[in-house]
């Protein structure tokens, strides 16, 4: 089984009944866009075959068919699973917007509760404490069990948090990018999340398709085809990354997608990386992670591929 350097997996969500989140969440970013009805259906079986009871859609998610498909499909059996969505992306983060915003996404997932609700972005225009009363407010109606941040930086999460915990509050998780060539969270929103008892769910553990190393050989996708990934990962020295660890999936008889999930998984900070694709084809190297044994000499070879940040204080001497 799939171990942390630490030993301990116990995630820090729970469902309702207070059985242990998935050590893996599912993303529905594709459901309804780049996935058709079958191709999603098929993914959804596909992670609740391999233990997943965690799921991810967001209110921008192809313009809420994201949601709507995914709400048919966990309907049967809600009471099993853990439904995270996000709100804020656009708009603002006043309460207005996110309640609006909130009630739809509950009308299209068919949801009255929902288990996890995101604040999508950092808002620098609204007063984080306004923010927080939606929050402390849907909370209250029984509306969310866990308050989550993403694509906050460090100082935002705790800008946040305080509002938060004088609201009875706290920030439970945050969606930071985090993936072998993109690994700035490793400075301090890791460390930080840590401290504060946060869980982490990182997007993008295959950096937008580029470490399954179908890029190497042809193939397309996100980086291809939208012009913000291929900015994202477009440095040389990261397409050099992800043709090693092709090379190292190769050498040990695995799927380079298999490696990058489960060196994600296997972080320091027990973090539960969201796996998503196209299709169940797509998705089973992802799926496979679950299963991969990670030795710390694997993890170190992998790691060597990537790029160590500067801590945060750019004294580099002090770094051992």
């Amino acid at each position: 089984m799939l171990r942390g350097m630490n030993g301990d997996l116990t995630p820090l969500l729970t469902l309702a009944d207070g059985t242990p989140a998935s050590r893996f969440a599912f993303g529905a970013m594709q459901f309804g866009g780049r996935a058709d009805e079958a191709a999603s259906q098929a993914m959804y079986e596909a992670a609740r075959a391999a233990g997943i009871t965690h799921f991810d859609t967001a209110f921008v998610y192809t313009d809420g068919a994201s949601e709507e498909m995914l709400g048919r499909m966990v309907a049967a059996e809600r009471d099993r699973l853990l439904i995270a969505t996000k709100v804020g992306y656009t708009g603002g983060a006043g309460p207005a917007n996110l309640r609006e915003q909130f009630d739809t996404s509950r009308r299209r997932l068919g949801l009255e509760m929902v288990d996890v609700l995101y604040l999508h972005r950092f808002d620098p225009e609204t007063d984080p404490g306004r923010t927080m009363d939606f929050f402390a407010e849907a909370r209250a109606a029984g509306q969310i069990r866990y308050v989550g941040l993403s694509n906050f930086a460090a100082w935002q999460v705790m800008k946040t948090q305080a509002e938060a915990v004088a609201r009875g509050l706290q920030v439970n998780i945050l969606q930071p990018m985090y993936n072998l060539v993109k690994r700035q969270a490793e400075v301090e929103i890791l460390p930080m999340c840590a401290d504060q008892g946060i869980a982490v769910a990182p997007y993008s553990p295959l950096g937008g398709g580029l470490l399954t190393g179908k890029y190497a050989s042809g193939g397309v996708g996100r980086l291809s085809e939208d012009d913000r990934y291929a900015s994202r990962y477009g440095e040389p020295w990261m397409r050099e990354a992800a043709r090693g660890l092709a090379e190292l999936a190769a050498e040990i008889g695995t799927d380079a997608a298999t490696l990058a999930v489960a060196w994600v998984a296997t972080a320091p900070w027990r973090p539960t990386p969201i796996v998503s694709a196209r299709s169940a084809e797509q998705l089973a190297p992802s799926l496979a992670a679950l299963g991969f044994e990670m030795t710390d000499e694997l993890r170190a070879r992998i790691s060597a591929l990537g790029r160590t940040p500067p801590p945060a204080t750019d004294r580099l001497e002090e770094v051992t």
